[in-house]
């Protein structure tokens, strides 16, 4: 869901209708938050806490309680949880007599509910600083790169939900800064490889409904591979990315696809023009990926260019800032290599150098 603060856009995720539809409220207002410290200067504004649809009040109760005390300008979100509203009055003094009556104190027109009540303050609009050129695509189509191609919505939000419960099931293995599990092979990453005499067995049953679909990317790719036999499941925090690189061309066939859940990121792509290594910065490209998405690196976009995800807590899209989720978790699927690599792109293979 997209909400409108200013001239930018925050995407929310996992909230109620209701809860939506009040932060709807946000567009184009201005920002209020709960002041630091304790600060006593009157103003027309209140930042009141336990209060809002998220705890069962409409706005329409809420206006009617705090106009008691003078006329109410609006009541509008303090944020995005839907408990906390700025209740905004025309006058200072209607604001200070509706603090004194109701802060910490039973409301007995919102049923009871004891609020929490501060002055608000007004804080700027939200600023992005722009620390990269990169144009963020939405489609893969306007990437231009060959070989690459994201299919939104690709697995449903039930199906999302279950793919999630059945690798929460099961044990992760720590890194440095994410977790990950392995399913067929083992992925080594101080070798960057996988040890083919060492099978884990096959792909897990919960992955079906992932792998029953996996044929629809023949219609974009007619090399594409569709029989997959290596996994890597890896888990995100906030603000966690990963570092440039080409999957090895060793370890892995021509086709990786990797399906992103729970939360969003920004993949970006480094190649070169002249297929050059140490130019490998000189053409870059960023693509939007949204939970459910699954996208497809074939060709030259998985044999020549790096794809990392860039470490950020915030990534902004066209005109919208979005925020990351708490977490991420990214379905990798592969077929492992049984010889060696045979691609056109000899500078980045490390079976032909």
């Amino acid at each position: 869901m997209a909400i409108k603060i200013g001239n930018t856009f925050l995407l929310m995720h996992c909230a109620t209708p209701s809860i939506l539809q009040f932060c709807l409220k946000l567009m184009g207002l201005p920002k209020f938050t709960r002041p630091r410290g304790h600060d006593d200067e009157l103003c027309c504004n209140l930042y009141v806490a336990n209060c809002g649809p998220a705890v069962g009040l409409t706005i329409d109760s809420i206006t009617s309680a705090f106009s008691k005390f003078g006329t109410v300008k609006g009541v509008y979100p303090a944020d995005e949880s839907g408990s906390r509203v700025i209740v905004c009055y025309y006058d200072e003094n209607s604001a200070q007599s509706a603090l004194k009556a109701l802060d910490r104190c039973p409301c007995p027109d919102l049923g009871g509910r004891s609020l929490h009540i501060l002055y608000s303050v007004q804080r700027p609009q939200l600023q992005v600083v722009a620390t990269d050129s990169v144009e963020v695509c939405l489609e893969a189509s306007e990437l231009n790169i060959p070989g690459i191609y994201l299919i939104h919505d690709f697995v449903s939000a039930q199906e999302e939900e279950q793919l999630l419960a059945a690798v929460d099931e099961r044990p992760w293995h720590s890194l440095a800064k994410r977790r990950v599990q392995h399913y067929g092979y083992e992925f080594c990453y101080d070798i960057r490889n996988v040890n083919t005499q060492h099978r884990l067995g096959n792909l897990p049953s919960f992955v079906d409904c992932i792998l029953e679909k996996i044929p629809v990317f023949k219609k974009l790719d007619e090399a594409a591979d569709v029989s997959l036999d290596q996994l890597t499941v890896n888990e995100y925090p906030t603000g966690v990315g990963l570092s440039p690189h080409i999957d090895t061309h060793s370890a892995f066939e021509g086709s990786i696809y990797s399906l992103s859940l729970s939360g969003p990121c920004i993949m970006e792509f480094r190649g070169s023009d002249d297929r050059d290594k140490e130019r490998s910065n000189s053409r870059r490209r960023a693509i939007y990926l949204p939970p459910r998405s699954m996208l497809l690196l074939s060709g030259e976009g998985r044999y020549a260019w790096q794809h990392y995800i860039p470490h950020h807590k915030v990534d902004k899209v066209k005109d919208a800032v979005i925020r990351r989720g708490s977490r991420r978790v990214s379905f990798t699927f592969r077929k492992v290599r049984k010889g060696p690599c045979q691609c056109d792109y000899s500078q980045f293979c490390d079976s032909q150098s």
